[in-house]
C-alpha cells in the first residue's frame, strides 16, 4: 500500500511539486519517498512506499523494467504475482529477479506480454501509473472494483495524477474552483460519484478503466478492460447449475484461494471482525488456513445499540483467534470529526467514517495489513433495502407512469405536505418509472434536498446513463447499481482513506475477481428468500461457527450521532458550521433549505441523513481556508 503522484510539463520547480505532492500523502507511505523525472523533466512521479513485500531497497519505488524501457509507480497489491513471476521464468521471459516484490513482476509482465494482457492476469487491487520511454505514453490503470484511489485532471493546462486528492490541491498554481454540479450528486449520495470529484478539471479514474495520454499530454483516452455490469450480465446468463449446497462448497474454495494470496505479506496481519456474517466468515476462513493464531480486533461502544464487541469476542473465542478489542467512548469518537476533511481531501459523508478510523487505528498498533469483510450485502443481497424496493416497486407498478408521475409532481409541490416528511418521501417516490429509478429517488429520500445547493444542473453518472433492466430480477438490478457506485465511491473510499490515514493496508477478498464473477452466477434465492438474505455465505459461515452464535439482528457499524449532534459541544459545532451569514457569504448552498433542514430536526427531531452530508461540506469548506 502505497501513495503515487505525478504530472506533466511543470519544468519549473518540478522537484519541490512532487515533493509537495510526496509529503501531503506520506501518511500513505511512511516507510520511504522516491521521485523520477525524464531528462526533461515533462514526465514526474513520486511515490510514498508503505512496506508490505520485499521489505529492501529493491522494492523501492518509482521502479524501471530491467530493460529501463518502462518506469512505474505503483499503489495496491497484485495477490497472484508468484504465479506470474513463475510463468514469466517457465516461459523464460525473465533469466532472474533483482528482488521479490510485485513491482517488478509486474514491470517484467508488461515487458513481456503488453499492458492490456498483463492486467487481464492480475488479481489484486492496484492504482498504477506506467510510463514508456520509448512511446513516451502514459498509462494509467485502476483496479477492477476501486479498492486503490487514483485522481487525475488539469492544474493551469498541465495533465496530474495522484493517489490522493489533496496531494494535486498543493501544487503550485492550483486555482481549480469548486464543481458545483457534483453537488447535487453529494448531497443524494453524501459522497461524489465517480467520475467526478469537487475541483472543476480533476476526476476519478473508474474503476476497472485504463486511461492512456500520448506528449503533449493534453488528450487523455479512457477505456474499460472489465466491467462489474458486464461480469453480472454474463453471470445471469450463465448461472450456476449444481445446488446450493454445492454453490457454498464453490464459494468456500474460492474464498478461501483469495484469503489464502491475501494473508501473504512481510509484515504482520490480521483482520477486522465486527461480529457480522462477512467479517466473521473471512476470520473463520483465515484461521482454518492459518497455523498460528490469527490477529482479529474490534472496537466496542458503551452504547449497546451499536455495540457488537460482546459478540466479537465470542466468535473470536470460538475460533481461536489472538482477540484485541478496544472500547471507545463518546469523546474519542468526536475526536475525529475536525480530522475528517483533510483525511478524504473532498466532502464524504459516510458517519461510519469515525468508528472505521478508530478500528484502524487501534489494528496499526498491532499489525501492518487488515483484512476486511466488505461486500458481502452488495454480492450475496444482504441489506434490507433490496427486497423493501421490490415490494414498493410492485405495489407501484400497475399504476401508469405517466400518472404517477403528475401526482408525485403535484403532491410534492404541495404545501400541506412540505413538513410531513413521510408524505414528502412517499410522494417523491411515486414518480419513480423502474426499480432503478426507485432505487435512485430514494437516496434522496425527498425532492426537497435537491434545493441544498443553488447550483440545480447536475451531471448525468452511472445510475441513471446505463438501461434500466439490464438484469431480470430486481434485486439483482438493485446490488449491481450499489457495486458500481456506493461500494467503490462510498464503502472502499471509506476504508481506503481511513485506514490509509494511520498508514493501515486493508484487503478485501470478497473482491477478488473469481468470487465476485462467481457471485453474479449464483440464482437469487440462493442469496435471499424472504428478508434473509446472504444464505449461501451463511452457508459457508456456519460450517465453521454455530448457527445460533450469529443468530441476532444486525447491528451495524454506526455511531449515534443524531443523538450527539442534540449535546451542546456538537451542536455548537454545527451551529457555527450553518451560520446563515457564513453560508450566504460563501455562495453555494441555499441557506433557507439549510436552516429549514437543521430547524425541523432541532425542534420537531425529524433527521435527515442532508443533515451530516451538510455538514461535512461545511467543515471541508472551512479546512480549505487553512
Amino acid at each position: 500500500m502505497c501513495g503515487i503522484a505525478g504530472f506533466c510539463n511543470r519544468p519549473q520547480n518540478w522537484q519541490q511539486n512532487i515533493e509537495k505532492m510526496n509529503e501531503r500523502m506520506y501518511h500513505r507511505g511512511p516507510d520511504a519517498g522516491g521521485v523520477w523525472a525524464n531528462e526533461n523533466a515533462d514526465v514526474v512521479f513520486g511515490h510514498r512506499r508503505l512496506s508490505i513485500v520485499d521489505l529492501s531497497e529493491s522494492g523501492a519505488q518509482p521502479m524501471l523494467s530491467s530493460s529501463g524501457r518502462y518506469v512505474c509507480v505503483f499503489n495496491g497489491e497484485i495477490y497472484n504475482y508468484k504465479k506470474i513471476k513463475d510463468k514469466l521464468i517457465t516461459e523464460k521471459r525473465v533469466t532472474a529477479f533483482r528482488g521479490t516484490s510485485d513491482t517488478e513482476v509486474l514491470l517484467e509482465a508488461f515487458e513481456a506480454y503488453g499492458v492490456r494482457e498483463t492486467i487481464s492476469i492480475c488479481k489484486g487491487m492496484f492504482a498504477i501509473a506506467l510510463y514508456d520511454r520509448d512511446t513516451k505514453k502514459i498509462t494509467l490503470i485502476r483496479d477492477r472494483i476501486g479498492e486503490k484511489p487514483l485522481y487525475y485532471g488539469f492544474v493551469n493546462g498541465g495533465f496530474v495524477f495522484a493517489s490522493d486528492i489533496g496531494s494535486i490541491s498543493v501544487l503550485e498554481g492550483f486555482n481549480n474552483g469548486i464543481d458545483t454540479k457534483v453537488l447535487q450528486l453529494y448531497f443524494i449520495h453524501g459522497y461524489i460519484p465517480a467520475p467526478y470529484s469537487i475541483y472543476k478539471d480533476i476526476y476519478k479514474l473508474d474503476a476497472g478503466c485504463m486511461l492512456e495520454i500520448d506528449a503533449p499530454y493534453d488528450d487523455p483516452k479512457i477505456s474499460t478492460y472489465w466491467s462489474v455490469r458486464e461480469a453480472a450480465k454474463y453471470g445471469e446468463s450463465n448461472p450456476f447449475k449444481g445446488t446450493r449446497k454445492e454453490a457454498a462448497d464453490e464459494l468456500e474454495r474460492l474464498l478461501k484461494e483469495a484469503i489464502s494470496e491475501q494473508m501473504s505479506a512481510d509484515v504482520p496481519v490480521g483482520a477486522f471482525l465486527s461480529a457480522g456474517i462477512d467479517s466473521s466468515t473471512i476470520v473463520a476462513l483465515m484461521q482454518a488456513q492459518s497455523m498460528s493464531k490469527v490477529r482479529s480486533f474490534t472496537i466496542g461502544m458503551d452504547d449497546e445499540k451499536h455495540n457488537e464487541a460482546v459478540y466479537a469476542a465470542q466468535i473470536a473465542k470460538h475460533l481461536g483467534t489472538q482477540h484485541t478489542e478496544l472500547y471507545i467512548s463518546a469523546k474519542d469518537a468526536k475526536e475525529v470529526i475536525p480530522k475528517l476533511s483533510w483525511m478524504f481531501g473532498e466532502p464524504f459523508a459516510d458517519s461510519s467514517q469515525i468508528p472505521t478510523y478508530l478500528v484502524s487505528k487501534m489494528t496499526r498498533s498491532h499489525v501492518t495489513v487488515s483484512l476486511s469483510g466488505d461486500a458481502g450485502d452488495e454480492l450475496f443481497c444482504g441489506y434490507m433495502s433490496y427486497s423493501s424496493i421490490g415490494r414498493i416497486w410492485n405495489k407501484m407498478k400497475g399504476y401508469p407512469y405517466g400518472i404517477r408521475k403528475i401526482c408525485s409532481a403535484l403532491l410534492t409541490g404541495c404545501p400541506l405536505i412540505r413538513n410531513n416528511q413521510i408524505l414528502q418521501t412517499k410522494s417523491y417516490l411515486l414518480g419513480a418509472k423502474s426499480p432503478e429509478h426507485l432505487y435512485e429517488l430514494s437516496n434522496a429520500q425527498e425532492a426537497s434536498n435537491l434545493n441544498i445547493a443553488l447550483e440545480r444542473s447536475v451531471y448525468p453518472y452511472k445510475h441513471n446513463q446505463h438501461p434500466y433492466g439490464d438484469l431480470k430480477d430486481t434485486q439483482s438490478r438493485i446490488m449491481l447499481m450499489d457495486m458500481e457506485v456506493y461500494h467503490p465511491d462510498d464503502i472502499l473510499v471509506k476504508v481506503d482513506r481511513t485506514a490509509m490515514a494511520v498508514s493501515l493496508e486493508t484487503r478485501v477478498p470478497m473482491l477478488d475477481k473469481d468470487v465476485v464473477e462467481f457471485a453474479w452466477t449464483l440464482p437469487i434465492d440462493y442469496k435471499k428468500q424472504g428478508n434473509e438474505g446472504k444464505l449461501v455465505l451463511k452457508d459457508v459461515l456456519y460450517r465453521y461457527v454455530p448457527k445460533e452464535m450469529m443468530d441476532r439482528p444486525k447491528t451495524g457499524f454506526a455511531i449515534p450521532i443524531t443523538r450527539w449532534l442534540k449535546e451542546p459541544e456538537l451542536r455548537e459545532w454545527a451551529e457555527t458550521l450553518l451560520d446563515r451569514k457564513l453560508i450566504e457569504s460563501q455562495g453555494i448552498l441555499n441557506a433557507d433549505e439549510v436552516r429549514r433542514i437543521w430547524d425541523d430536526f432541532i425542534e420537531n427531531n425529524n433527521w435527515r441523513i442532508q443533515i451530516w452530508y451538510i455538514l461535512m461540506f461545511q467543515s471541508w469548506m472551512l479546512e480549505q481556508k487553512k
